[in-house]
């Protein structure tokens, strides 16, 4: 390790001296999603396509890219709007040679985890792909010779001193750089690359390091470019039906964990309803017939009251949710690096309040002793109990006036002495968030950034060993993660119990394994944890809707031995240590109507369920009209809007971006419907309510012919789904 790294202006000077150092072949691995140190790794790759003597392997995940468009019409939606969000950040060049299955023969490209649906179609990233948990993948790159890290970082000047921020990516990062160390130690040649992009919140806890962390900074003005922010997506009403019944399986006082999308804005919008507005959410629960079904497992295992004691969250994933949920005072239950601590505090013997009785419990227990030693004084003053100003001084406490107090709590006058003049106020140094990465829109690294330091600092980011698993300081773990409620999301469930999340049947990966399935096996680890798989009932394929409840799906996840809680918009199945028979029972009785006919012959006839069982009547209206109805009385109150936490689309892109969706689908499946008389009109004389639409796609005054006809196409759309 370096005493100082050595500080570069420009990314070429560093990557050359860095293969002068390692050698020509390089594994690189840089973060998961936003931490990329994109400068570096585009001349890493450009250096290798020009010079074929460099062996370049690159291990990543997430690789974000501006959206792309297949034609002249979504080019028109897509092009505006991508400058608007994305302009100025910088593309990793490696990506589009990937999809098209062009990189050149002495350049790799290993992901465990793509952007969602990105490289369905390309073969080259599909065979590339690395399946591997979350908590392995520091494993597998060592046990793939990593040996050049290039990392994204925050920095702060203060007092004089420079201290960097792995911020939005300690995740692996925190598990792999000792290990390099290590193997550094042992002769290998190694080169940890950091790039400082100012635009970065600087995060505290652990992913506040030392300069000395990385060999080679690369600290220039110019590469400071601007973060990649995701949309928020619409949320639909099955997504909000799915997420009132998750709501109420959330234990006050408990741990949450959530992760990115659609589904996890609608179960941050359902709990602060429940915490705000908690006589509506009960109102809201009992007119969707949620109490009446599934009572019992909300008793059992959630509640619906406020949120009075707060929860606490434990989650790879840092989101703009979290930040939400801070906000309303739910996420407000801290936890602390002392496991003696801890449980006192879950026990309710002491609180955040520090009083003289605080000490007595700490005493009583031994955690501290009657004569203070300047361990339990620095313990005491770690946590807030003792302020800070004082100093321990041969077996007594000295003031900052120079009074001396002994440090014997077994003197009663002394230790009322103590309690008058030396307590701190509260506890400190507790942390209402573990996680590992973040990624968001961009207003939510602004708000982040507009953070005092004292809030960050709340904010505790750390690995993905911390957070993932129980190994390594597990009776703190199990402390801090009280009632855990780990929500993820999944695409298809079979009715025994597995479920698949990031595949499909033909062996294409959607995105990856990345942490679900070490959650899921955490909740069955913990004595009171428990896993929440939200699944959307159907979806389409082919222009068909089909069921996501199946009898047998040719991939999964998460095994049938790890079921758990499965949860669509019509209810809950809570399958933990139930039978065949009663689990595929419970996931019929969630399964949308249309389907549960004939999902019952199959089990029938694979002898999974008696032949005289019959879907009660009350499971026998799991339609999504019934839902909207619900929902639909509540939405003119102003509740359940389509972007519960806003946008960064503009209402006419919201309406478009619908359109073009519908009408893509509409051709994909080759079944075009025959236009209504309204929507012939409509495409000849177009209606002026229609023009905000038509500038905004520049096809208000079309000049040539094909111009004319894209705008036709368009007006189609807009009168397909009723917008004009």
């Amino acid at each position: 390790m370096n005493e100082h790294p050595k500080l570069y202006r420009d990314v070429e000077t560093c990557v050359e001296e860095t293969l002068r150092k390692v050698g020509r072949r390089i594994a690189l691995g840089t973060p998961l999603g936003l931490g990329k140190a994109n400068h570096l790794v585009n001349e890493f790759f450009r250096r290798a396509s020009r010079d074929s003597s460099i062996n370049l392997h690159i291990f990543t995940a997430l690789t974000l890219a501006r959206p792309r468009w297949k034609n002249e019409l979504e080019r028109r939606f897509v092009e505006p709007l991508a400058e608007r969000l994305f302009g100025g950040y910088p593309e990793l060049e490696y990506l589009d040679p990937l999809k098209r299955g062009e990189l050149p023969q002495n350049i790799r490209v290993t992901e465990f985890y793509f952007q969602p649906g990105s490289l369905l179609d390309s073969p080259l990233a599909q065979q590339s792909y690395m399946s591997s948990n979350y908590t392995h993948v520091v494993r597998d790159l060592l046990d793939a010779g990593i040996n050049v890290l290039a990392q994204l970082v925050g920095k702060m000047e203060e007092d004089g001193e420079t201290r960097y921020s792995l911020s939005c990516n300690p995740d692996l990062t925190l598990d792999i750089v000792p290990r390099m160390r290590e193997a550094e130690r042992q002769g290998a040649k190694i080169a940890l690359l950091a790039q400082v992009n100012s635009n970065l919140p600087f995060m505290y806890g652990d992913a506040m390091v030392a300069p000395t962390y990385f060999d080679s900074v690369v600290d220039e003005t110019k590469y400071a470019f601007p973060l990649f922010g995701t949309p928020n997506e619409t949320v639909s009403t099955a997504e909000y039906g799915i997420a009132l019944y998750v709501s109420a399986l959330i234990r006050d006082g408990g741990t949450l964990q959530i992760g990115i999308g659609a589904l996890e804005d609608a179960v941050t919008y359902l709990l602060k309803l429940r915490h705000e507005q908690n006589a509506l959410y009960r109102e809201l629960l009992t007119e969707a017939g949620t109490l009446e079904r599934f009572g019992n497992v909300i008793e059992r295992l959630g509640g619906v009251g406020q949120f009075k004691q707060g929860l606490y969250a434990s989650s790879e994933m840092l989101v703009d949710g979290f930040l939400e949920l801070y906000r309303s005072g739910i996420l407000r239950r801290k936890v602390y690096q002392h496991p003696g601590l801890q449980r006192l505090l879950n026990d309710r013997r002491i609180s955040e309040e520090v009083t003289p009785a605080t000490l007595d419990v700490l005493m009583k227990i031994g955690i501290i002793s009657e004569r203070l030693t300047p361990q339990d004084f620095d313990f005491l003053q770690e946590v807030g109990i003792l302020r800070p100003e004082l100093e321990y001084e041969t077996d007594a406490i000295r003031l900052d006036d120079g009074t001396r107090i002994p440090a014997n709590l077994a003197d009663k006058d002394t230790k009322d002495e103590i309690g008058r003049r030396c307590l701190g106020t509260r506890l400190k140094g507790g942390h209402f968030i573990h996680a590992c990465f973040f990624l968001g829109p961009r207003k939510f690294y602004e708000t982040l950034r507009k953070m005092k330091a004292a809030e960050r600092e709340q904010i505790c980011m750390t690995s993905i060993s911390y957070v993932n698993e129980l190994y390594g300081e597990e009776e703190l773990k199990r402390l801090q993660r009280k009632a855990a409620r780990f929500v993820n999301t999944g695409m298809v469930v079979t009715l025994l119990g597995a479920v698949a999340s990031d595949g499909l049947e033909d062996g294409r990966i959607v995105s990856g394994v990345g942490g679900q399935y070490n959650f899921v096996a955490m909740a069955h680890s913990l004595d009171d944890g428990r896993s929440i798989l939200m699944i959307r009932s159907t979806t389409k394929e082919d222009g068909k809707l089909r069921s996501n409840v199946r009898w047998n799906y040719g991939h999964e996840t998460i095994p049938r031995h790890l079921r758990d809680i499965v949860v669509t918009e019509y209810g809950i199945a809570d399958l933990r240590g139930r039978s065949d028979a009663e689990v595929v029972a419970a996931l019929l009785e969630i399964a949308d109507s249309s389907f549960q006919d004939d999902l019952l012959d199959e089990a029938k006839r694979a002898g999974k369920i008696s032949e005289d069982y019959r879907i009660p009547n009350h499971a026998r209206n799991n339609r999504p009209e019934r839902l909207e109805k619900v929902l639909a009385r509540y939405r003119e109150r102003g509740l359940f809007p389509k972007f519960p936490f806003g946008t960064d689309l503009t209402e006419e892109e919201v309406v478009l971006q619908k359109a073009l969706l519908t009408l893509k689908q509409t051709v994909q499946w080759e079944k075009l419907h025959l236009p209504r008389l309204s929507e012939i009109r409509k495409t000849i004389t177009v209606p002026n309510h229609a023009r905000p639409y038509l500038e905004r796609m520049a096809l208000d005054r079309p000049q040539t012919i094909k111009e004319r006809l894209l705008r036709r196409a368009l007006v189609y759309a807009l009168a397909s789904v009723e917008a004009i």
